[in-house]
């Protein structure tokens, strides 16, 4: 990171590699959980009648926040993960073969989720206290 000039714009922070890189695992990883629990739900493995796909509506909120860059955003979906998380671990260990693969790869997701999350407040944090650093 020595190679970071302090006063960096908004424009240079999200272009830093880190930065790009984490957001797009992020991203990525939030959007996998939503087609993932809606698919699990009302398709390939459903319980009841499908109202369990609701669970997915708590991780669409955060989506336009990770978009815009927004670090709160990325701090508090770092913590909102671990429900799903521990739903998958729950599942993984007392399902039917194909729901286990399906929470095994839903335990993968938010593990991935929450480490694009952590780097991100990480490297954002850091790169704004470099910048503030005469």
């Amino acid at each position: 990171m020595s190679e970071i000039t302090p006063n960096l714009t908004p424009a240079q922070v999200a272009a830093h590699p880190l930065v790009a890189g984490s957001r797009a695992l992020a991203v990525g990883s939030l959007l996998g959980l939503i087609v993932l629990g809606l698919l699990w739900e009302l398709w390939l493995a459903p319980t009841g009648r499908g109202t369990l796909a609701l669970k997915v509506l708590p991780l669409v909120v955060p989506l336009a926040g990770l978009l815009r860059h927004r670090l709160y955003t990325y701090r508090w979906v770092s913590l909102l993960v671990w429900l799903y998380c521990a739903e998958g671990l729950v599942r993984g260990f007392s399902a039917q073969p194909i729901e286990a693969v399906l929470a095994w790869i839903e335990v993968g997701l938010c593990l991935c989720l929450f480490t694009a999350c952590a780097l991100q407040v990480r490297v954002r944090l850091r790169l704004a206290k470099q910048a503030a650093t005469p």
